[in-house]
This record gives C-alpha cells, structure tokens and sequence, in this order.
C-alpha cells in the first residue's frame, strides 16, 4: 500500500450524487469550491456537460460531442459554491425525478501570463491545485512547433486532456504511458493514433505542442485539464487485459474513488467508474465519456484497498491481450506519516 500526502482525497476530487426538482437545487457536501464540474445524467441519454471556473458558470463544453464550447444561462449551473454547487432548472442537469452525477475536482490558486517557446507568445490564464497534481490552462494556439505552454504543476504531467473551444474539434488526449507521438481522442471510441499530440515528454514547468489542430492553431482559443501522479491519490497508467471473469489485477495503491479506462487498440468506448454508484462490489456502474448513453449496470469489476480487479470477460476493458489507459484517483491507507489509517 502507497503513502501518500494527501490525507483526504475527498479534499481535491469528490463524486457527489443528486436527484432533479426541475427548480432551483443547490448541493452541498463536496467539501471544497470546485474548479472543474463534469455532469452526466444517470438515467437519461443526455450529454455530459463540463464547467470549469476558468472558463465561467455560463461555458459548458461535452466530451461525448466534438462541438465547440457553448454559452449557457442560470437555468444549467446557477453557481459554483464553498461546499458544493447550484443547479438550475435545465432538464439537462436537473430533470426533476432523474438521477445526475457530478464529479468534482479542486484547482485554485489563479493567475495569468504569456507564453514562450518558438512563435509568438499568447495571453493564457491558470487555476492550478500542486497539492493534488492538478490544472486548468486557457490559452491562445499560436500555430507554431514548439509552443510551450506553462501548466503551473511543478511536476511532470501524467495526462493533458485538450479541447478548442472557439471550434468543432476533437478532444485531443496525452497519456504518458503511449508518448508524445500517440493521441487519443476523449470524444471518440477510436483506437489510438500515431500523431505527435505534444513535442516531447513534457516537463515539470511546461508542456511544448506541435502546430496540431487538437491545441494550436493560430489565435485558437484552447482548454487543457493538466493532471499529474501524486502517490497514494492518483495514477495514469496503461494494463492488459485477460477475457476471463477471473481478469485482470491493477495495482493503483489506493482504493479508487473514480477510475476510467479506455482500449487503445480498437474501437471502445471510455469506461467510467466511480465508488457511489452503486458503491459496493461487484455493483459499480459505468457511464461513457465518449457518449450521451444512461448508466450501464453490467458487473463490470470490484473496487478493493489498493485497485480494481476485472469482473466481466468484455474487450471493452478486458479483451485478451488488448491493451489499455486508464486514470484514476483515490485514497490511500496510508498517511503521510507511514503510518497506517487505524479502525475507529
């Protein structure tokens, strides 16, 4: 089992779950003041809408779709709260009756500048949480190799999720474990492609793009949800699976309180899991990232202390010999101190 420095996981990421009153719906009890929202209707085929405090309350962009962001009013998210968030009257994130899921991740600490690197530099702006290993980064694509962008993390970058916004464009995907030549897209079920998604390993400081459409196109206005691995609380890493209800093992050194996977070898879909839904073994629910459908309830695996243990003989996240990504976050037993968590 991991140490870890984070305590309390549920501090920097949290699933909170609701029902819709189709009227004003604040929650409470995500136990922070959320930077990034990721919203999905339970129960109907609606798509996924995505909030972050950089871009504002009113700008929603959809992982399931490659469309380009879109403005909202109160009737979607109301407001961003101290211990949770506000929903309006949108059958979309608040149907009355309906069950939503809303994941949370806590960013921060803010600010602004130019970037640097080959071409010319552009105005971009920064919620970053160093703790946790996570930011966001709004900036502006200046069209040439090289351009590097600050992500404020203070160290290497395990994923990068990119989208623009200005545009219909594919959600370009940096996963450490394929490189900087492979990209994966966020709102497709396409295998990975051999493309140059960034133009090296990124460092602790920055992350250096191509002049690639998925995040650089000239004056383009550009996302990018920056994560990297903190011991004990998060891991993006690749596995193989087994075709057996008997599957594969994956070690994360916590118990995962979300956990997603996608095949990089053929067309699946991006598998969402979380420890709320329904929250008990072999009963974890899946969503898709890359579609609008409702909850799947197949026994896909179990949720145990220090990973996820496969339950479910499928190609979509255990197909023998196919390859696979995954990110994921969790707590860890552990305590920054080494010191094991006791019963009470």
């Amino acid at each position: 089992m991991s140490y870890t420095t984070i305590n309390k996981s549920s501090l920097h990421m949290n699933t909170k779950l609701y029902t819709g009153t189709g009227s004003t719906n604040a929650q409470t009890g995500v136990g922070f003041q959320p930077d990034l929202l990721w919203n999905k209707s339970r129960t109907t085929a609606d798509n996924h809408l995505l909030y972050d405090s950089i871009r504002g309350i009113t700008k929603t962009i959809s992982p399931d779709l490659n469309s380009a962001e879109a403005t909202r009013d109160s009737a979607f998210l109301t407001s961003i709260d101290s211990d949770g968030f506000t929903v309006g009257s949108n059958d979309n994130i608040n149907a009355n009756g309906q069950s939503f899921v809303m994941w949370n991740w806590k960013a921060g600490t803010t600010g602004s500048g130019t970037t640097t690197g080959s071409g010319t530099g552009k105005a971009y702006s920064y919620s970053v949480n160093t703790t946790a290993g996570f930011s966001i980064v709004k900036y502006l694509g200046n069209g040439t190799s090289g351009h590097t962008i600050p992500h404020h993390l203070g160290s290497v970058p395990g994923m990068i999720i990119f989208k623009q916004l200005n545009a219909s464009r594919g959600w370009g995907v940096y996963h450490q474990s394929r490189g900087a030549g492979k990209i994966i897209y966020l709102d497709e079920n396409i295998a990975e492609q051999s493309a140059n998604i960034l133009t090296g390993t990124p460092t602790s400081s920055v992350m250096s793009l191509p002049a690639l459409n998925e995040n650089n196109i000239n004056d383009a206005s550009y996302v990018a949800y920056c994560f990297a691995e903190k011991t004990g609380y998060s891991k993006f890493g690749k596995y193989q699976g087994m075709s057996s209800t008997d599957g594969a093992f994956i070690y994360l050194g916590f118990k995962p309180t979300f956990f997603m996977a996608k095949c990089i070898d053929n067309a699946e879909d991006w598998y969402m899991f979380d420890s709320k839904r329904e929250g008990y073994n072999v009963e974890n629910r899946d969503l898709y990232a890359d579609l609008n459908a409702v909850e799947g309830s197949a026994d896909w695996l179990d949720i145990v202390s220090n990973g996820v243990k496969f339950r479910y003989n499928s190609i979509g996240l255990n197909g023998s010999s196919n390859n696979y990504i995954f990110m994921a976050f969790g707590q860890s037993l552990v305590g920054s101190n080494n010191v094991p968590c006791t019963a009470r």
